[in-house]
């Protein structure tokens, strides 16, 4: 862009000659007649700057969590931003997640000796958070990377071998890399401390566990989800609530497992005294960011709420959630097929939901496949791996859940509690711990 701007004629004064006119002496013409000002204006780019993004690795607006490492290099972690300062917070309060999500901890999980002993290298100062990001990492210190030769060679099926030489031309062989459920410690370690705001906050509490291992399949009903305690989860190994189902779910994995075989299964998960209004429309509602937190994770192949699929074989009179008023004078539903949230945002019941995760891996059995030069052959394939991924994936979920919730949570506040709310309609969220159900 380019203008020009004429001088505007100076303000008539006494000459120095002591005539009328300009007050410039005579004796130079030039100064009777101010020659045009021209100012030229033009258009920069702002320097450029170097910006690295980590694509595809990074999560959240406000509770941002980048996870970071692969399965066999130097280690596994997360960068925690936009965590609320003065925040309670020690390697202990993260490694209680990470003992449940650790490989090697029972017989129906991968051998894999891992301590996953993290480490807290920023953020947190005297046992408090302080606004600043917080860097978390776990070492990797049980490496077979010989296990993978024949992966070098040829890709597994149904793995994502192929497909990360189909988009970079280039992957890491030893334990599939980014791909490796391994990397989902970073999201276990943020998901443990994004639980630790939500509760403290607003009481939310979010727990899941398994209800179902191939076709063993947890009756509806079995669960209280009103009461269900993390004790109840983590009594047994398969992380079932019912001892009954649980021994089956055992059975079950125990039977493929000797067959170097797989099985998949379903994760549920529920959140309780969630705020009411958490979700945006149209594009940010609770439900969609719910569903790509947990479609995110490894193995993950379906996602429902409330009645999810089933829901299709009932009338609308039959799936709507009525309301009504309770005895303290909250608005309620009476049923909750709607899995607690309603036009995407959240209702204030309990958000119900389930994951389906696929069988994994198949070891010490030939598989039909093609290697890099475009041949076909068969692969026995190597390496430690979950017979079933279900009871490790609990954690996980957890964690992805969590994150969304106080991710929701900080834009929920920053847009309609920043001035004083409507009380006859909305409640504020960190009130909600004390409204009684």
């Amino acid at each position: 862009m380019a203008s020009s701007l004429s001088s505007k004629q100076f303000v008539r004064g006494p000459r120095s000659d002591g005539g009328a006119g300009f007050g410039f002496h005579v004796s130079d013409p030039r100064k009777l007649f101010p020659p045009t000002l021209h100012i030229s204006f033009r258009r920069t780019a702002p320097p450029r700057k170097l910006q690295v993004q980590a694509v595809g690795s990074t999560f959240g607006n406000f509770f941002r969590v980048t996870t970071f490492g692969e399965s066999h290099g130097g280690g596994v972690g997360c960068i925690i931003d936009g965590c609320p300062p003065r925040i309670p917070l020690t390697e202990a309060d993260l490694q209680v997640d990470l003992d449940r999500r650790r490989p090697g901890q029972s017989r129906i999980t991968t051998p894999r000796k891992e301590t996953d002993t993290c480490r807290i290298y920023s953020g947190v100062t005297e046992g408090l958070t302080t606004g600043s990001p917080i860097m978390v990492k776990v070492p990797n210190t049980d490496q077979r990377g010989h296990d993978y030769k024949e992966m070098s060679i040829a890709y597994r099926p149904s793995h994502a071998d192929a497909t990360y030489d189909f988009k970079y031309g280039v992957r890491s062989v030893q334990g599939g890399g980014r791909s490796s459920a391994r990397e989902t410690i970073g999201r276990v370690a943020a998901g443990a401390v994004a639980k630790k705001i939500i509760k403290a906050f607003s009481g939310t509490e979010v727990l899941a566990y398994v209800s179902q291992v191939h076709n063993v399949v947890l009756s509806e009903g079995l669960v209280n989800h009103e009461t269900l305690s993390l004790e109840e989860i983590e009594s047994n190994i398969v992380r079932c609530p019912d001892p009954e189902y649980a021994e089956k779910m055992i059975a079950a994995i125990d039977a493929v497992r000797v067959r170097g075989d797989s099985i998949g299964g379903v994760v549920t998960c529920i959140a309780r005294n969630v705020p009411r209004g958490l979700g945006s429309p149209v594009f940010d509602k609770l439900e969609a960011e719910l569903a790509r937190a947990c479609m995110s994770l490894p193995a993950t192949k379906g996602f429902e709420f409330g009645s999810g699929f089933a829901g299709t074989l009932l009338t609308g009179s039959e799936h709507n959630d009525e309301f009504y008023i309770d005895k303290n004078g909250r608005i309620r539903t009476r049923t909750n097929r709607s899995g607690g949230i309603q036009g995407g945002i959240s209702n204030g019941e309990i958000i119900n939901m389930r994951i389906a995760f696929k069988p994994t891996a198949t070891i010490g059995k030939k598989q039909n496949t093609v290697t890099r030069e475009k041949q076909e052959i068969k692969l026995l394939a190597r390496g430690r791996h979950d017979p079933c991924v279900v009871p490790r994936a609990v954690p996980m979920v957890e964690a992805m859940v969590a994150m969304v919730l106080v991710d929701q949570l900080m834009s929920q506040y920053a847009q309609c509690e920043l001035f004083p709310v409507n009380p006859s309609l909305q409640e504020p969220t960190e009130s909600l711990v004390a409204q009684p159900k």
